[in-house]
C-alpha cells in the first residue's frame, strides 16, 4: 500500500468507507477512546473540523480498546458518547486495534510511514497522524499533543 487512499475501513455504523473518497484532502487520523483522560480532545478535534472542513480537512476517529480498556462499549455506546458529550460530526470508524497482529491495515501503514519515538507502536489513545493531499503521512503527533497545536501544520498541508 502506498497511500491512505489504498485503504478501506468500516464506519461505526458498519458501512464501508473507501478512503480514496478523500483523495486531494488533508486527513487527520486519530485513535480514540471514550473513557480516557484525553477524551476531552474530542472538543478540540471537532473545533478543527468545524474550522477547516470546508477548506479540505477530514478527521477520522478510530475507537480502540487496546489501552487500559478505555473504549469498552459497543458501536451504539461509542456513538452516543461522541455525539452527546462532544457533538462530534466527523467520521468515526468501527472499533479497531492499532497495535499487534490484529492491527487494522490502515494503522499498520500509518505507523510504518510515520514512525514513532523508540518504537513504531501507537503508545496511547489520541495518537494523531496528519496525512497530506497526496495520501502520504506528513507527521505523527503524541497523544498529549492538543488538537489546537496542529493548526499550523494543518494550514500548511491545506495550502500545499
Amino acid at each position: 500500500m502506498s497511500s491512505l487512499y489504498d485503504f478501506k475501513i468500516n464506519s461505526l455504523q458498519g458501512k464501508e468507507m473507501n478512503l480514496a473518497d478523500y483523495a486531494g484532502k488533508v486527513v487527520l487520523v486519530v485513535n480514540t477512546a471514550s473513557k480516557c483522560g484525553l477524551t476531552p480532545q474530542y472538543e478540540g478535534l471537532q473545533a478543527l473540523y468545524d474550522k477547516y472542513a470546508d477548506k479540505g480537512l477530514v478527521i477520522i476517529g478510530s475507537p480502540c480498546n487496546q489501552f487500559a480498556n478505555q473504549e469498552p462499549g459497543d458501536s451504539e455506546a461509542i456513538q452516543g458518547n461522541c455525539l452527546i458529550n462532544y457533538g462530534v460530526s466527523f467520521p468515526i470508524t468501527e472499533k479497531i486495534e492499532v497495535n499487534g497482529k490484529g492491527a487494522h491495515p490502515l494503522f499498520a501503514y500509518l505507523k510504518k510511514a510515520a514512525p514513532g519515538t523508540l518504537t513504531n507502536a501507537v503508545k496511547w489513545n489520541f495518537t494523531k497522524f496528519l496525512v497530506g493531499k497526496d495520501g502520504r503521512p506528513i507527521k505523527r503527533y503524541s497523544p498529549t499533543t492538543k488538537p489546537e497545536q496542529l493548526e499550523a501544520d494543518i494550514e500548511a498541508a491545506l495550502q500545499a
